[in-house]
């Protein structure tokens, strides 16, 4: 058993200047996690595509906490879950569930930079509610319609990837029923973004509906509204405004995740 801080090898200097920063960008994003409520002790993933290269994917070393991740500390893997670098020299490796369900995400959305899963409190909560994410609140509207993933057990099983895929289709965030959250978007600060938003929408559902009284549905026409002013297409991509504050957020803590 390891009791000292998680031990990694530098790699600015062997990898290219687009991928370092984006190195950079997906450990802040594993820091933020933490920081809202996002994280389950060492296990879930963040997954982003290296730049220029839509078969190689950077991900966590299974059994670093997300305030452990530094841009160096991140595991270069293959679509098919080959470990390509591995800066803890093999010391921890890849968990299999994780890849499971990223490289489901990846291999079929070549629009898909990266991909956020998670057990947070609210979106398990939905996940386990017959009515799944209800458009209450103008947060939960940006995702309408959410997509749904049916729970088929621990996701090891290489033949889930399909339905993984197919259920998630275009949409850019799924509830995986009886799991949690996935988001699947253009960019690591889109997905931050994203997923802060969605655990949003579930707690506030959670809220209200215990309240243990009616509840107050907008009609579908200002639904359909919301979610299309939400578009990234029709006003901008949400997150990437809001990227670089949230690195200002970590440096006024810990500026360690860009080593």
């Amino acid at each position: 058993m390891l009791m000292e801080p998680p031990k990694h090898s530098p790699v600015k200097d062997m990898v290219s200047e687009a991928e370092w920063q984006t190195r950079v960008d997906l450990a802040a994003c594993y820091r933020l996690m933490p920081h809202f409520g996002l994280s389950d002790l060492v296990y879930n993933h963040i997954t982003a595509r290296v730049p220029g290269d839509e078969t190689r994917l950077l991900i966590n070393p299974y059994g670093f906490m997300y305030e452990e991740i530094t841009a160096s500390s991140l595991l270069t893997i293959d679509i098919d879950g080959n470990v390509l670098l591995n800066p803890t020299e093999g010391i921890y490796g890849v968990n299999a569930a994780g890849y499971v369900i990223h490289s489901a995400v990846h291999a079929a959305r070549h629009d898909v930079k990266c991909v956020i899963h998670t057990h947070s409190r609210g979106g398990m909560a939905v996940s386990a509610l017959a009515c799944g994410l209800l458009p209450l609140t103008q947060t939960a509207m940006r995702f309408h319609p959410v997509a749904y993933h049916h729970y088929q057990g621990v996701a090891v099983d290489l033949d889930e990837r399909r339905a993984l895929a197919a259920d998630l289709g275009q949409a850019e965030v799924m509830i995986l029923r009886n799991h949690g959250l996935l988001v699947a978007s253009a960019s690591i600060a889109q997905a931050f973004n994203a997923i802060y938003w969605l655990e949003n929408a579930c707690r506030a559902q959670v809220d209200a509906m215990a309240c243990n009284t009616s509840l107050q549905m907008p009609p579908q026409d200002v639904i359909d509204k919301t979610a299309h002013l939400y578009k990234p297409e029709t006003r901008r991509p949400y997150g990437e405004m809001e990227w670089p504050a949230m690195l200002r957020f970590l440096d006024r803590r810990d500026a360690s995740y860009r080593n």
